[in-house]
């Protein structure tokens, strides 16, 4: 059996590490050497892994030295590949990996990327790169495969093994040997696809679709909240048709689905055309920070409280419930709109980590929120330890004439003073 080496070892490569090395030789290899000395004594931060699981995997190792790749014959590659701040596709990592990956490879070797990307970039972008920087033939001497992730980190019932795989590769041999190779570990099954860039593509618009619907219902909560409409109520009535689709209101962070669109639109512009309804609902997604924290603001002036110095709680900072992941958390926009009107804002996570928290977005979380000490009180992410709370509970942390506004809908409408 061929041994692989799985390049980059977070949410999504050390899950996949771990199921192959199951039954396969297997080297996870990352450039961050904190984080292999924490998986050498089975911790993961990421929590989605157990250290169980990890023990398990009998036939994996782990590295931050390059050199010990050189007997891989499949590489797979699950680096990141965010947006800069202009909002366009960061291929730096995916780039950066196919540069190391070219250094180690051999003819015969198949290199197969995981990480969403526009359709192209595997075959046009990245085996260039390895083939410039090994003297291999693409498709002769080496080979790719694309296999999108589709990890919803935090996620206990929806894991790697029980989520059909698209699998694809750039020959057809290459094809049936990526997804046989991914059948070993994917009880769901696989799906192959026709070509790579047809695997590529599904990615992108797995979750733009996902995204644009969130917009609709965030739009129309815009609406309903203009005409004193419960939302919640709206969609609960909705709801008993058959095939009406069941997206609520919120907040639209993390690492796929307010990334992915902008790399399909990316494509899109650069060939001619120019996509109205994705870029449309990107902006509409975008904004929603800023408008619960201004909705926030108008329900405290018309409490009378003074928002210059007013003292803000943000409960929940990561970008969904019940999950350590900080990637993209868009709950950072109602904090800093808080800061632009002179707001003093706390922010209590249990789940986060306050050093990566300080590392990745410059600002400090608290250990614990004081009773009696808030004029405004935001239930941002709805982890479970926030979902068990009364709202007596979450009241205690209020001065006397305070305001509570319920991004999540964990309390009922006519206990809160505002939600979406």
């Amino acid at each position: 059996m061929k041994k692989i080496a799985i390049i980059g070892l977070g949410y999504v490569g050390l899950p996949l590490a771990t199921e192959f090395g199951k039954s396969r030789n297997v080297l996870g290899f990352d450039i961050n050497v904190k984080r292999i000395q924490e998986l050498q004594k089975s911790i993961d931060v990421t929590l989605e892994t157990t250290k169980d699981e990890l023990q398990s995997a009998v036939y994996l190792k782990f590295t931050s030295n390059l050199e010990d790749l050189k007997d891989c014959e499949i590489y797979i590659v699950t680096v990141p590949t965010p947006i800069d701040i202009n909002k366009k596709p960061d291929l730096s990592f995916i780039k950066e990996s196919s540069n190391m990956v070219s250094q180690v490879i051999k003819k015969g070797d198949i290199v197969i990327y995981e990480s969403t990307v526009y359709p192209g970039v595997t075959e046009e972008v990245c085996a260039s790169i390895i083939e410039e920087g090994s003297g291999l033939e693409f498709n002769k001497d080496f080979f790719c495969g694309y296999s999108p992730e589709r990890i919803n980190p935090g996620d206990k019932e929806h894991r790697l093994v029980n989520i059909v795989k698209v699998t694809s590769g750039s020959t057809p041999k290459i094809a049936k040997e990526v997804d046989k190779l991914y059948g070993e570990i994917i009880t769901a099954g696989t799906h192959l696809a026709k070509s790579i860039k047809v695997a590529e593509a599904a990615k992108v618009i797995e979750n733009t679709q996902r995204d644009v619907n969130i917009a609709l219902i965030n739009e129309l909560s815009l609406i309903f909240n203009k005409l004193d409409i419960d939302t919640e109520a709206v969609l609960e009535a909705a709801g008993t048709k058959w095939n009406f689709l069941p997206f609520k209101p919120g907040l639209v962070g993390g690492h796929c689905i307010s990334v992915d669109p902008y790399y399909l639109t990316h494509k899109a512009i650069e060939i001619g055309y120019y996509p109205e309804i994705i870029l449309a609902g990107r902006q509409l997604n975008d904004g929603m920070g800023e408008y619960i924290a201004k909705k926030s603001l108008d329900l405290m002036v018309k409490k009378q409280i003074d928002i210059n110095g007013a003292r803000i709680l943000i409960m929940g900072l990561t970008f969904k419930e019940n999950c350590p992941d900080l990637r993209n958390t868009r709950v950072i926009d109602i904090v800093r709109e808080f800061e632009k009107h002179n707001c003093n804002v706390d922010i209590f996570d249990p789940w986060a980590n306050k050093n990566e928290v300080f590392e990745e977005l410059k600002i400090n979380t608290i250990n614990k929120p004081l009773n009696n000490n808030y004029d405004a009180i935001i239930m941002a992410v709805a982890h479970d330890e926030f979902k068990n709370l009364a709202i007596a509970d979450v009241r205690a942390y209020g001065m006397n004439n305070h305001v509570i506004y319920d991004v999540k809908h964990i309390f009922e409408a006519s206990e809160v003073d505002g939600r979406l």
